[in-house]
């Protein structure tokens, strides 16, 4: 009895049974070309082995690709599902590899969890802080890289990309003002349109200018630039060194013999350094702007007693206390958008999720940061 497709063609997939013995000789070529009678034999050679055990005999092929050995695995799995057999005999080296890869396998159960809710939550937050610990130490590793790094240019200056450095000053700088100045300066009349209100039951709306003084000299104003920053600076070293990496452009700077972390990292993050104070210095006088004016508009405070109680009520020490901060807060968004731009892998979905943890991580860090300096100052009493 001859299973095939019936085409009359020496090569067109097909095969022999021999009903007695159960035996099936292939022959012709079970490839993607001879889909339709690859398919044709199977469904006969599966509808045979229900009701007997089969022997394929496969040293008759001419040729066999992956599409032939995954039909002929997936009929042995169908009649080994209905209670059959079936058998191989007669196969080449390369044959038994391919049957072998192309084996249907049940996926294996994921083991079961007999722990309790607590314990499983303990568990997760134990893999959490060590896994955010091992963030820490390879950020402080990748900090001593960065230091390195400035060593060896500083020791080359001609080596520098001074170009780039202007360039990211641009774009970091430059281009942030608008934004940053707008923002800014509604949230310094935000803050004192609420504490007019809530000052003036006292009679003592005048210490507003006290309080936007203060507050946004001191904290707000260096943190407001730097979350900003990190939005929209971080996010982008992230995406574009996670870009790079997609297209292995890293490693092709690594295989010229230059050091991506000159290249790369240290512009943008002397770049980070210079601009963000000079960004935190314009906001704080937008956001102390958009104070006067709302002190005018609902204080009916002029604008020689805004200047004249805003200098009685802070000094240059305040105003240094959020330059001093600057630095810092720019080295540590610089830090996390280049980590997070370096771990991004091949896929779309990777650079995604690495340019959102960039910002998550480094707005959670400045604010971090900033209370680590409140502290700090306070202790100091500065």
């Amino acid at each position: 009895m001859r299973i095939a497709d019936g085409s009359g063609i020496s090569e067109a997939a097909g095969a022999d049974l021999d009903a007695g013995s159960g035996r099936v000789i292939l022959h012709g070529r079970w490839t993607a070309d001879q889909g339709p009678a690859v398919e044709s034999a199977s469904a006969r050679i599966a509808a045979q082995g229900r009701s007997h055990p089969v022997l394929v005999d496969l040293s008759g092929l001419a040729r066999l690709d992956t599409l032939g050995a995954w039909v002929l695995e997936r009929t042995r799995a169908e009649i080994e599902a209905a209670g059959g057999r079936l058998a191989y005999a007669g196969a080449r080296p390369e044959h038994r590899i391919l049957l072998g890869e192309m084996g249907l396998r049940e996926p294996e159960p994921a083991p079961r969890d007999t722990r309790n809710v607590g314990l499983r939550f303990l568990d997760a937050t134990g893999q959490r802080v060590a896994r955010g610990g091992n963030e820490i130490l390879a950020g402080i590793a990748f900090l001593g890289e960065v230091v390195a790094a400035g060593g060896r240019v500083a020791r080359r200056p001609q080596t520098f990309r001074m170009a780039a450095l202007v360039n990211q000053l641009e774009q970091v700088a430059l281009r942030g003002v608008p934004i940053i100045v707008l923002i800014s300066f509604l949230v310094g009349g935000i803050v004192a349109q609420q504490g007019i209100f809530q000052l003036q039951r006292f009679g003592a709306q005048s210490f507003v200018v006290n309080l936007i003084g203060l507050l946004i000299l001191r904290e707000l104003g260096v943190l407001l630039t730097s979350i900003m920053v990190a939005g929209r600076s971080g996010s982008a070293f992230t995406a574009e060194i996670g870009s790079m990496r997609m297209r292995e452009e890293v490693d092709a700077l690594r295989v010229m013999g230059l050091d991506p972390i000159e290249i790369l990292i240290l512009p943008r993050i002397l770049a980070l350094v210079i601009g963000l104070p000079i960004l935190a210095f314009l906001g704080s006088l937008a956001a102390l702007a958009g104070g006067g004016l709302t002190a005018a508009l609902y204080g009916g405070m002029t604008v020689d007693a805004f200047l004249a109680r805003l200098q009685a009520a802070v000094s240059f020490h305040h105003f240094a206390v959020g330059l001093i901060k600057a630095p810092f807060m720019a080295l540590t968004i610089g830090i996390i958008a280049t980590i997070e731009g370096f771990a991004v892998e091949g896929s779309a979905e990777s650079l995604g999720r690495h340019v959102t943890a960039s910002v998550v991580k480094s707005i959670f860090m400045v604010i971090v940061l900033d209370g680590l300096f409140a502290v700090f100052f306070a202790a100091i009493d500065f």
